[in-house]
């Protein structure tokens, strides 16, 4: 395995993720948008052009910005009532305590924002922020997010842990990470004890193709697993790394297999420099239609767009039903009448002569 991180330009040449002609193009990439590959994630990475390769080596393509891509793709500012708070639905918040992640996606939908630095919530504004869950009844879960959550050393997140598990009306504690897949030796006893608590902590795993999920992720996974955490998988769909029915049925095979429920696959989001990594919403509704009849109800994530502005998330899965629901597509594509008619009336021919015979 690499010995570590690759942050720098100069280190992406030197580990031959990135040619010398190439370092005055990404050295404007990285002074934009952070760049960190983690040990594990290089020795994924086959070719610069693999799926692995293509989520963390920067590109020049990531400097082309499109009319429609924001710096805040899906509305999180307006609804950020203290730091470290995002309160959009009304029983439940995010709570940001840290801007850093052990790698950096090309695709990420807080790229502006992520990065080196010391951007931890810190005494009074971590308590502000727990203050602010703590006023709030309707509050019902808690998700930590970011950056990467799971990048606290235990000794510090077991805190904030305990303080929301003190919280009458906080019943369910989740955390979103790359943990468990790009940085596996994170995930030690420390931190698994960490997660137990009085108040259920379930994790949600990011992951977009299975070439990331070596034996050490596979170990992580299964640590979490054993000690009681339940985990779930978000994805997000991506041109050119999981956007055929083959990657992502095997994908979420290896994550079912792994004790990981599939459980969203993003469009990607309108992030400054990401156009590359769009499918359109119909190429991944159609996705979706080929994934239903070939892989098991276990291994079906829903297919959302989260809503520019900060308007939600909604599912937009392909559509099964027509005329007005009187007909449905089955998973094969033939169209089947619902209700279905009733069976034909049965009739009944008498022979000849029957009818006397029978009165007899």
């Amino acid at each position: 395995m690499a010995s570590r991180s690759v942050r720098t330009p100069k280190d992406l040449v030197a580990s031959k993720l990135v040619d010398e002609a190439d370092l005055p193009t990404i050295a404007d990439v990285a002074q934009r948008y952070a760049v960190s590959i983690t040990p594990a994630m290089q020795d994924r990475i086959f070719t610069v052009d693999d799926p692995v390769g293509r989520q963390f080596v920067p590109t020049g393509q990531e400097l082309l910005t499109t009319p429609e891509e924001s710096a805040d793709p899906i509305g999180d500012d307006p609804f950020t009532p203290v730091k470290g708070i995002t309160h959009r639905y009304p029983d439940r918040v995010l709570l940001k305590p840290v801007h850093v992640c052990p790698v950096y996606c090309r695709f990420c939908f807080r790229r502006e924002v992520v990065g080196p630095g010391d951007h931890m919530l810190r005494g009074e504004q971590l308590e502000a922020a727990l203050d602010y869950i703590r006023a709030h009844p309707e509050i019902w879960e808690v998700i930590f997010t970011g950056g990467d959550p799971l990048v606290i050393a235990p000794s510090k997140l077991r805190p904030m842990l305990e303080a929301l598990d003190a919280i009458e009306h906080v019943k369910v504690i989740r955390f979103h990470t790359r943990i468990p897949v790009v940085d596996p030796g994170r995930v030690t006893q420390d931190l698994v004890e960490a997660l137990r608590l009085g108040t259920p902590v379930w994790v949600v795993v990011h992951t977009n193709h299975s070439q990331e999920i070596g034996d050490d992720a596979r170990g992580a996974l299964r640590r979490l697993v054993d000690a009681g955490v339940p985990l779930v998988s978000q994805t997000v769909l991506l041109k050119g790394v999981n956007d055929t029915p083959e990657a992502l049925e095997d994908l979420f095979r290896t994550l079912v297999v792994n004790r990981v429920k599939p459980y969203y696959l993003h469009q990607g989001d309108l992030a400054k420099g990401t156009a590359h990594f769009r499918t359109t919403i119909g190429e991944g509704q159609e996705l979706m239609r080929d994934l239903r009849g070939r892989v098991s109800g276990m291994c079906q994530p829903t297919y959302v767009l989260d809503i520019p502005g900060g308007h939600g998330k909604v599912p937009i899965g392909p559509v099964y039903l027509t005329d007005g629901a009187a007909r449905v597509t089955d998973p094969w594509g033939e169209e089947h009448a619902y209700p279905p008619p009733p069976p034909a009336a049965a009739t009944v021919t008498e022979e000849p002569g029957e009818k006397g015979r029978a009165g007899r």
